[in-house]
């Protein structure tokens, strides 16, 4: 399938032949939804913890007499139901990680990109490469594509530099190597904008699959 191959000022330099195993697949929003779970689970630290009987400061005596108080008797002062006590089926450190199939999270990425270009939110650009750092200059350029939020990927380790100083400033702006393409991104962001090298490397990692 053919896309247009636009330059940072919005102007069609070529038609870009791309993968319509990759970009023009249906949409599977369970799918999506699934792999977005899991990654929110991944991200998940997993270290709130509350104190349990055996790890609460105190004495395993009786706190007062049995008798003659008044009091109901009690064994120790650690129970839940006393000030400074355990917690009662409080949590522990876990992981909250789970598997998802490689296979699925490889269609479930192919879904979210494919998702995006039928609805005109992914762009390709020729390259990032800008004359200056000035944030200024670069936001006029990027006001010629119209959005409100927007994820940059890019196709080398580092992108180039005055691209990035200059949309440092710029709100609800990222930028992403294409290695680390992922399906909350893609969906979290408005548009989308590939850079053309990057294209061939994203083709190489989701191919694989039909």
């Amino acid at each position: 399938m053919k896309k247009d191959l636009e330059n940072i000022e919005n102007k069609k330099i070529k038609d870009l032949e791309i993968s319509e195993n990759i970009f023009g697949l249906k949409s599977y929003p369970d799918l999506i939804h699934q792999y977005i779970r899991y990654q929110n689970a991944k991200s998940r630290q997993g270290s709130h913890k509350t104190k349990s009987r055996s790890e609460v400061k105190g004495k395993a005596k009786k706190p007062f007499s049995q008798k003659g108080t008044g009091n109901a008797r009690q064994g120790s002062s650690k129970p839940p139901h006393f000030r400074g006590g355990a917690t009662s089926m409080g949590p522990v450190n876990r992981d909250h990680s789970f598997s998802l199939n490689k296979k699925e999270r490889i269609l479930a990425l192919k879904s979210a990109l494919s998702s995006k270009l039928s609805e005109d939110k992914i762009i390709f650009i020729d390259s990032y490469d800008i004359e200056t750092h000035k944030t200024k200059s670069l936001n006029s350029k990027l006001a010629k594509f119209n959005f409100k939020s927007a994820l940059f990927v890019y196709s080398d380790d580092i992108i180039n530099n005055n691209f990035k100083k200059a949309s440092a400033n710029l709100p609800r702006i990222a930028t992403l190597s294409h290695k680390g393409i992922n399906v909350k991104d893609i969906i979290s962001y408005e548009k989308i904008f590939i850079e053309e090298k990057s294209i061939n490397e994203i083709t190489k990692r989701l191919a694989w699959i039909n």
